[in-house]
């Protein structure tokens, strides 16, 4: 069977024999009721524990939406429009709205960039601008000791509306909610001091109960306030299908459990090849975005096997920090000891990508240097079809193939007591 893999702006293809494919992991078949724009405007009519956005929102109001920066495949500008109009219809004129791009850890945008995001539309309209981490409000401190310093046209603004896309995240549990608050328009220390308890085993994908990364980031948000939220589930191809809105927690909770019904994926036992892709451009930039995919993918792998990770990087790392950690180590468990002892944000993805490279030998099909590649203790491949030549003469004809073309999105979930 000839499977395609998004790399960049373009694809790799592979053939792998039908009697070695253990799954494809895809999204799960459902129908959608409603999809873009329509599904964010039934939300916005039918909000989850929260009255209607235009009854809450009042005229004399400064109101900042606060949605997701360009590292993440949030469409605000589907999005957006709506919650103006709604915004509009509450009385609240567009001179007293500000969209801020909650950018956590990541680079600041240029102005095309900011337009790209909010669409040409809103850009016009309304106010739009970075995060401030350098510009922020303290409001103290979580029971956990993180400090909430949130920037300061968000925290001294009326009425705040979160955007964002839920889908998962391997140590908050999801993304969205209060996240688009923190690490969205927090500090970096803010951000360094929640993230530290990644290392800890009930910080994982698809968990919220008991996690403590995710219940830091609601507490911290809680903190300063949360008035509305539009949270959205997107497809493989970054398409919204389905939309929630209202009540901070429970219009997210309830964008969870959708997201669940489409990528959840059960599995029999792990596969000696993964084969996985973000999904192509823009989730595929750099190593430290496409971390996310590989994590998916050591959830699918079994002790000992192979991950096959395709995508083209054309960032390099994207991270300083992220390369220093990668880059200063003699083997992937001196990571691991280290962010036991000494906790950095950037370092932290080094650390999750050495406890893959515990558990499994990673092929990188990319564009990073086939040296520097050696240097993060994987192994170059040129092709996606070099790649999975390599791997499969390595286990034989018997081999074990799962394929997960989007693997950011999809959730390997083990369905026997074996341990992956």
């Amino acid at each position: 069977m000839e499977l395609e893999f998004g790399y960049g702006k373009g694809m790799q293809t592979v053939e792998v024999p039908e009697k070695n494919l253990q799954a494809v992991l895809v999204a799960n078949e459902m129908e959608h009721k409603r999809r873009g724009p329509e599904a964010v405007k039934y939300s916005l009519e039918n909000p989850i524990a929260s009255k209607k956005l235009r009854e809450l929102a009042k005229p004399g109001q400064k109101v900042v939406i606060i949605t997701s920066d360009i590292s993440r495949p949030m469409p605000s500008f589907d999005v957006i429009p709506s919650v103006l109009d709604e915004l509009n219809a509450a009385g609240v004129p567009d001179k007293d709205i500000t969209v801020v791009f909650g950018l956590g850890s990541h680079r600041g945008h240029t102005e095309e960039e900011k337009k790209m995001l909010a669409g040409d539309e809103a850009y016009a309209r309304v106010r739009c601008m970075d995060s401030t981490p350098d510009d922020c409000v303290h409001l103290g401190y979580t029971k956990r000791g993180t400090p909430v310093d949130i920037t300061r046209v968000v925290a001294e603004a009326d009425f705040r509306i979160c955007l964002g896309n839920v889908e998962f995240h391997y140590f908050a549990g999801y993304s969205g909610g209060y996240k688009a608050i923190m690490p969205g328009v927090s500090t970096p220390a803010a951000i360094q001091s929640n993230h530290r308890m990644m290392v800890l085993d009930e910080a994982c994908s698809a968990n919220l109960e008991g996690n403590p990364v995710r219940e830091d980031i609601e507490e911290a948000g809680a903190m300063l306030g949360v008035d509305f939220i539009v949270n959205v589930v997107l497809d493989e191809h970054k398409h919204i299908v389905y939309s929630a809105a209202g009540d901070v927690i429970k219009a997210h909770r309830d964008a969870c459990a959708y997201l669940n019904k489409m990528y959840l994926k059960p599995i029999e036992k792990g596969a000696d090849i993964v084969i996985v892709s973000q999904g192509g451009a823009p989730k595929d930039a750099n190593l430290y975005q496409m971390q996310k995919a590989l994590e998916n993918a050591k959830r699918a792998v079994r002790q000992g096997g192979t991950i096959i990770m395709v995508g083209a990087c054309p960032e390099g790392l994207g991270s300083k920090i992220f390369e220093e950690w990668m880059l200063s180590a003699g083997k992937p468990q001196d990571i691991v000891d280290r962010i036991q002892k000494q906790f950095q944000l950037g370092g932290h993805k080094a650390a999750a990508i050495a406890l893959t490279e515990l558990k499994a030998d990673i092929y990188l099909v990319s564009e990073i240097d086939d040296e520097l590649v050696k240097k993060l203790f994987m192994f170059p491949k040129h092709s996606l079809e070099e790649a999975f030549a390599d791997a499969f003469a390595k286990y034989g004809k018997d081999a074990s193939v799962i394929a997960m073309p989007f693997g950011g999105a999809t959730l390997p979930v083990l369905q026997s007591q074996e341990q992956l």
